[in-house]
């Protein structure tokens, strides 16, 4: 019997998949994971829910609440759980790593062209028309997280104060968050009904047939929980933590540009609550005004160029890191693309490092209970801080795009009119990033060589 999307419902279980046959999906995954977090999620259930099979869509949305609950990119940290509950460790170091690898690879080369050959006239063109379209895409952003998490006027109140802390008081984004989860945490007690939180994920759809994975399947050896085992795994994470930061300490010093790249994005990964949007600001106070790795319109343009590409929005980082390898000269002036090429991928590790050690570690303590993770009052506040926080990154950019010079220099019509269409295709036609950020480069490369001419 066929579904209407073309899925057929089957009545047995698929065959056991090889770590081989898992190996080569997750690195096709990783080159069409396009669309940022949703995309992503919706991708990976089309192909492990519906099409193959692996896993049941209660197990998936199971692992899926989890994900949504830690800091760091759900999506990534969703293919991680997947392949560790398939394949143990190496399934899941495989599933999550090559999430990451070819956006990694990609945003290098990328960044390379950018930084190498920015002032040629038809890579400037593409960017003059990315930056308002990223503008737009922020904006929404801002809108779509808010529509979901703002469900009273006291969440409300929470944004509010989140974007008054950060637009006019230049409060850290660390401290706002801790705000907002003190704030869940004791209005949770009093209220706990203005703290609680709904689905968001629809409700899980019966019909695909059984899977490998199913409702019912007792949890596989390797993901039962043992106390030894959660002691191996953040021992273990630590000391890959602690020896790459030995080897850039003994390397290049304390004060060395990658040394405190890697600090800096250790930080930044235990923040990242709410998806890659909501860490940005902390991104921009530390890379653009603290160590001035790189400038806010080259913060404005990583950002375009990383939601052209596959992979977490997130890693934008590996092009500050990129930037900010080749700027300050982190291999010395002889050596830019290495001393870039190496700032990124240490910036990569020290992101994704926690990730893969909060499912592993956690991962069994999940499987432990089979029912819905619930979310907690303090991630409830978080959450509704971090559309505020939003709001601000989405000022900031229009300022930058508005008006490229300050306010003292001209106001750039072409670039608020790329902005209005892109919000009007964004919002009243739905039209995905990719097609989007291709015609607003397309109407930027007009526009500049019109000046041209």
């Amino acid at each position: 019997m066929s579904e209407p999307n073309g899925i057929i419902r089957r009545t047995q279980a698929p065959l056991p998949v090889s770590f081989m046959e898992a190996l080569r999906f997750w690195l096709k995954l990783g080159f069409i994971s396009f669309g940022g977090p949703a995309g992503q999620i919706a991708i990976m259930h089309t192909e492990l829910v519906e099409r193959r099979r692996w896993i049941s869509e209660k197990r998936f949305l199971h692992a899926l609440n989890f994900c949504m609950v830690l800091p760091g990119p759900e999506a990534q940290q969703l293919a991680t759980y997947i392949g560790w509950l398939m394949h143990r460790t190496r399934g899941g170091i495989v599933a999550g790593a090559l999430f990451v690898l070819p956006s990694l690879f990609i945003l290098v080369g990328l960044a390379w062209v950018y930084i190498a050959y920015g002032n040629v006239p038809w890579v400037a063109g593409v960017f003059f028309g990315l930056k308002p379209a990223v503008a737009a895409l922020v904006v929404h952003a801002a809108h779509r997280i808010g529509s979901r998490a703002l469900k009273n006027r006291w969440l409300w109140a929470i944004a509010a104060a989140a974007f008054v802390a950060i637009f006019a008081f230049d409060v850290p984004f660390p401290a706002i968050v801790i705000g907002a989860a003190l704030i869940g945490h004791f209005g949770g007690r009093r209220a706990p009904q203005l703290f609680a939180l709904g689905g968001g994920h629809g409700a899980a759809q019966q019909g695909f047939g059984p899977a490998l994975i199913d409702d019912e399947s007792p949890t596989p050896a390797h993901a039962r929980f043992s106390r030894r085992r959660l002691a191996q795994v953040l021992g273990i994470g630590m000391a890959l933590w602690a020896g790459a930061m030995a080897l850039l300490l003994g390397s290049v010093g304390v004060n060395g540009t990658l040394t405190q790249m890697g600090w800096f994005f250790t930080k930044a990964a235990l923040l990242t609550f709410g998806g890659a949007y909501a860490v940005l600001p902390y991104v921009y106070q530390g890379a653009v005004e603290h160590h001035h790795w790189l400038t806010g319109a080259q913060m404005i343009d990583g950002l375009a160029l990383g939601e052209t590409t596959p992979g977490p929005l997130i890693m934008v980082v590996a092009f500050v890191g990129f930037v900010g390898g080749w700027v300050q000269q982190a291999l010395g002036p002889e050596a830019l693309f290495l001393g870039g090429a190496l700032a990124a991928t240490v910036v990569t590790f020290f992101t994704f490092l926690p990730s893969f050690v909060f499912i592993l570690a956690g991962g069994p303590l999940v499987e432990s209970t089979h029912g819905n993770l619930k979310f907690s009052a303090p991630l409830t506040a978080i959450t509704a801080a971090v559309v505020g926080v939003i709001l601000n990154l989405a000022l900031f950019f229009a300022y930058h795009v508005l008006w490229p010079q300050g306010f003292g220099g001209p106001f750039s019509v072409a670039s608020a009119l790329i902005t209005l269409a892109a919000a009007v295709a964004l919002f009243r036609f739905k039209v995905g990033v990719i097609p989007l950020l291709g015609a607003c480069a397309l109407a930027g490369l007009v526009i500049t060589f019109a000046r041209l001419v």
